[in-house]
């Protein structure tokens, strides 16, 4: 598949000069990219982890469906959303991932409201996973760490804090280990499925009591564990051949999720049907039944391993999320500054305490509140997917999605049922508290983006880069930007992109990004193409200058009034 640079879209991007530097200076950082297999697996913990958390959809919902919602939602939901990310995260292979496709759609103001839901969404999910991972030894050893003590609190932060702090050494460590990590889960499930296979009453698996169905929060968790894939988009510029890499990724993530959520569920409840006994942490209850105790103990260890795998994978996303937004002129520069492992520090941190807020509610409570606000995000993402579709039909796709944009409409329109539905239910149930939460956030959202942008314009503090309306013209112009940030594209460039962007018939924007696609020359070349342009321009003015005043002292010296160049002989250069 051919890129916008007119080379394989696997194929890397050249060094680059001099010129085309950002502005915010880097230190040179351990920066390693990403290949396929870590991408699969930090995937895999951006969206499950493995079948922890699901305890809560048998209780809510009962064996069939729990079974039934893991097997259809999928299909409803993961598969488009992972469809709709493998497009414009292949289109746009860069930090700021979601926020940048918004851009390009409806300009900064939405963007960055996509951007700021994201994270706090983000944020929100990430706490979950410590007070899922205590569930776990409460389950094993209950009453040491009882609900409500100061004790447990201390754990809950510690384990946050604790976690964070292995984000910071670099994305190719959180790869290589989530890789280690997802094959240890496999197993201890394979061994459980393996020891529960004898006592499974597939019958077990047809029970369901619809009067005793709490959707609301059947649904709720249903959703949380299938979404997020999304959330990868955000390391696209750490990711290798992004065009190619990226959909094989996201392909082998939603097999591996549907399968580690089914299989374990499925032998699970043939042993243990009652939707009663069905707890957060009764996945090990079930293998020390089957297996004895040295298999639940593996399960409690699986447990902590996939609470920390998808903690590392959501801080990832998080924090990178901010340093793309900060490069692009969104956010303060502070925050585009990288460690010396090319990780985004203050975005680490900004995360960290937001996640250490939030620790102290229980799993059902987080739940509701990050869900409702992914999904005007989701809302958002699916609304500039097809729109970009429409309006920007010849923007280079190295991946794209075989359907046309009203066939992309439709295939979106189950899964976007489903999100108003889950926004219109704490509003119907009258839920006061998540309202709230959502109303805050919204509103904060809308007076953020306007106090950022005033602060640029006097100088409060610094920023980096162009404006994000510039960005947005960048992006709308079909310009190759992939490969370098928008700062430090030339003025004539830029000016071209602008006048694209503005051109209702798009026809401009046509005839520049089309024989760039074609030709050979990519991003860098472009750029060079446009700096000699400009300063050959520059050196013929000076030039002119020179001669002109030259032409003046040689008359002066003869005592002849000088002449300008109107009257004179031409002075431009043969």
């Amino acid at each position: 598949m051919m890129g916008i640079n007119g080379r394989g879209a696997d194929e890397e991007a050249p060094s680059t000069p001099a010129h085309m530097q950002p502005l915010v200076r880097r230190k040179k950082a351990k920066r390693g990219k990403l290949g396929l297999l870590p991408l699969v697996a930090l995937i895999f913990y951006e969206v499950s982890g493995g079948p922890f958390g699901t305890e809560d959809a048998v209780s809510t919902g009962g064996p069939m469906l729990a079974l039934l919602g893991f097997i259809v939602l999928p299909l409803v939901w993961s598969v488009p959303e992972a469809l709709v990310t493998a497009e414009l995260a292949t289109a746009f292979p860069e930090d700021s991932g979601y926020v940048a496709w918004v851009t390009a759609a409806f300009g900064p103001f939405w963007g960055f409201q996509e951007g700021w839901w994201s994270w706090l969404s983000g944020v929100t999910d990430n706490s979950v996973y410590p007070v899922l991972l205590l569930s776990y030894v409460d389950a094993v050893l209950p009453g040491l760490l009882p609900e409500g003590t100061w004790r447990r609190f201390v754990t809950l932060f510690a384990i946050a804090l604790g976690l964070a702090c292995l984000n910071y050494f670099g994305l190719t460590i959180v790869g290589g280990v989530a890789v280690a990590m997802t094959a240890f889960i496999v197993a201890v499930f394979v061994v459980l499925c393996g020891f529960a296979a004898p006592h499974v009453q597939p019958a077990n698996w047809l029970i369901v009591d619809w009067g005793a169905v709490q959707w609301g929060a059947f649904l709720n968790v249903m959703f949380w564990n299938t979404n997020y894939w999304d959330s990868c988009s955000t390391l696209a510029a750490e990711v290798e051949a992004p065009g190619r890499t990226f959909p094989r990724a996201l392909a082998g993530a939603v097999v591996l999720v549907v399968a580690m959520y089914v299989l374990p569920l499925a032998a699970c409840l043939g042993v243990v049907p009652a939707a009663s006994d069905w707890q957060l942490g009764f996945f090990a209850t079930v293998a020390g039944e089957v297996g004895g105790s040295w298999l639940s103990w593996a399960l409690v260890a699986a447990a902590a391993v996939s609470q920390v795998g998808q903690f590392e994978a959501e801080m990832s996303s998080d924090s990178f999320q901010l340093l793309g937004m900060a490069e692009r002129g969104f956010l303060p520069a502070v925050l585009a500054k990288r460690s010396r492992f090319g990780t985004p520090t203050l975005g680490i941190v900004l995360s960290s305490l937001g996640i250490c807020s939030l620790v102290t509610f229980n799993f059902l409570q987080i739940v509701e509140l990050l869900n409702i606000v992914y999904c005007l995000a989701e809302l958002l993402e699916f609304a500039a997917f097809v729109w970009l579709r429409i309006s920007a039909p010849h923007m280079v796709r190295p991946f794209r999605v075989a359907l046309p944009w009203w066939g992309c409409a439709v295939m979106l329109a189950p899964a976007s049922v489903l999100l108003l539905a889950l926004i219109a239910m704490p509003v119907l149930r009258v839920d006061l508290q998540v309202m709230a939460w959502t109303g805050g956030v919204i509103l904060a959202g809308a007076g953020l983006y306007p106090l950022l942008q005033t602060a640029r314009a006097r100088g409060w503090c610094e920023f980096a880069g162009v404006s994000p309306h510039e960005f947005k013209h960048a992006l709308v112009a079909g310009l190759p930007i992939r490969h370098q940030p928008v700062a430090a594209i030339p003025q004539p460039v830029l000016a071209a992109m602008a006048r694209a962007a503005s051109d209702p018939s798009r026809q401009f924007a046509r005839v520049l990004s089309e024989p760039l696609a074609r030709s050979s020359m990519d991003y860098n070349q472009v750029c060079e193409a446009a700096k000699a342009e400009l300063e050959e321009e520059q050196a013929l003015l000076q030039a002119m200058s020179e001669d002109e005043r030259e032409h003046d002292e040689g008359r002066e010296e003869d005592g002849t009034p000088g002449s300008s160049p109107a009257e004179g002989a031409s002075i431009l250069p043969k």
